[in-house]
């Protein structure tokens, strides 16, 4: 294998050896990406380079560019960054960009490689119609033009009144024979065997029968008759003699129509809520960053249109945007049910109907005495959501104050669109990602 290959392969190996998204995200640094462009680190594989040896000072073979330093890299011809087996002039700028050390992906793929990673299986639901379209033609209506007429349902309609009406003419006859039973007698006699013939059609049967001299005395009685003569069932008659009519009527018509499909975007809007009071200090900001991030790239992915809204909280609550909203301390106490109220006027903005709906909190689980109870629990269930979350850092353990997030275990345990999750470390990231995304509620 040649140096060219060497190189190639190298290059892949590095290419390849980026760290897995779960590392990544417990570990990384998750501020060089943006809202749309995912940049995770690659570990890069050193190229391998000729140097010259340290000691060997002179002799043959040093070239007349002078002798090389010791250490000194040597071109090697082919070599990427020595276009046409030469470098740039000293001070000139390249015209190729160099490697910045970097895999980007956009959102979409970070969603199918946290999918894939964490074993989760969120599927959006559409809920915004945003355009109509004719579909096949399946519907049927009682009105349309006559190229839709739909005559396998006409035909249908036809037999199955062909079916029900019919009957056997030849039974009836017979029953007119009956000794001593006029038209009456024997048209409810026959009904009575559901046969459906008309009281006419007996009267004029018996008058034909009159006509052709045959005797009206051959039965004496319709218990007789009945013991003597078999009716010969429709379906035994059509299979005979075949059809040779069917009643269609204009109510038997139906018309084709094409099924309208609604399509509908699946879109989503998630407010983040952050407490900023003053005992939420660098680590635990740091916890509720990476695991908000990643929450926000996946969402974006897995969407068609996602919005963010930030509130920031701590006895009073107020909105800023995303730059900001890791980074905020405040000295004040803690309110949280101030959040969910802001939270509650921003979804007003986007109808349950149209919207998925997230909300997701993070703090240290300290809360102003009876607030939770008393007024976060509450919110959380007159607020339609796909799914609350909360997620409680507390690095090294929780404090006596620290009770949200147990109590809202506690109040909400009959919720299935409630979460709670605990982030201690950035080992834990991950496992609270999984947490959130693998619970959502059953919409009303």
């Amino acid at each position: 294998m040649g140096l060219r290959e060497d190189l190639e392969r190298f290059r892949e190996i590095g290419d390849e050896r980026r760290p897995d998204l779960a590392e990544f995200i417990r570990e990384g640094d998750l501020s060089g990406s943006s809202h749309d462009a995912v940049r995770i680190p690659v570990k890069l594989v050193d190229l391998p380079s000729f140097e010259y040896d340290r000691r060997d000072m002179g002799g043959v073979g040093q070239g007349d560019g002078g002798t090389p330093e010791p250490g000194q890299p040597v071109d090697v011809p082919g070599d990427p960054g020595d276009a046409d087996g030469e470098g740039d002039e000293e001070g000139d700028p390249g015209e190729e960009g160099g490697e910045h050390g970097y895999y980007e992906m956009d959102p979409e793929e970070f969603a199918r490689e946290l999918d894939e990673e964490l074993g989760l299986d969120l599927e959006p639901k559409g809920k915004r119609v945003v355009e109509e379209v004719e579909g096949d033609f399946t519907e049927l209506t009682r009105a349309g033009p006559n190229s839709t007429l739909d005559f396998e349902q006409l035909f249908k309609r036809g037999l199955k009144r062909k079916l029900a009406t019919d009957f056997d003419e030849a039974y009836v006859r017979e029953a007119c024979r009956v000794a001593g039973a006029d038209a009456r007698d024997v048209f409810e006699f026959c009904r009575a065997e559901n046969v459906l013939v008309s009281l006419a059609w007996v009267r004029e049967a018996m008058n034909d029968i009159a006509e052709e001299g045959v005797s009206l005395d051959e039965y004496a009685s319709f218990d007789e008759f009945a013991e003597r003569v078999e009716r010969d069932p429709v379906s035994a008659r059509i299979r005979r003699d075949g059809l040779r009519d069917v009643p269609f009527r204009r109510e038997d018509e139906r018309y084709r129509q094409p099924e309208v499909i609604e399509k509908k975007q699946k879109n989503v809007v998630v407010v983040n809520i952050r407490d900023v009071s003053g005992s939420m200090r660098k680590t635990k900001r740091e916890l509720v960053e990476r695991t908000f991030t990643p929450l926000d790239w996946y969402l974006t992915g897995k969407y068609d249109e996602a919005e963010f809204r930030y509130v920031a909280h701590d006895a009073d609550a107020w909105e800023v945007e995303r730059g900001e909203f890791f980074g905020i301390r405040s000295g004040g106490g803690t309110r949280i049910s101030s959040a969910y109220e802001l939270a509650a006027e921003i979804l007003e903005e986007y109808p349950f109907s149209d919207w998925n709906r997230y909300v997701f909190a993070a703090g240290d689980s300290e809360n102003s005495s009876n607030d939770t109870v008393e007024n976060v629990v509450p919110l959380m269930r007159e607020i339609p959501a796909n799914l609350h979350a909360y997620v409680e850092t507390q690095p090294g353990g929780n404090t006596i104050n620290a009770t949200h997030a147990e109590e809202i275990e506690r109040e909400l345990a009959d919720r299935d669109d409630v979460v709670v999750a605990r982030v201690g470390g950035p080992e834990d990231v991950t496992d609270a990602i999984r947490t959130i995304l693998s619970t959502e509620g059953t919409e009303e």
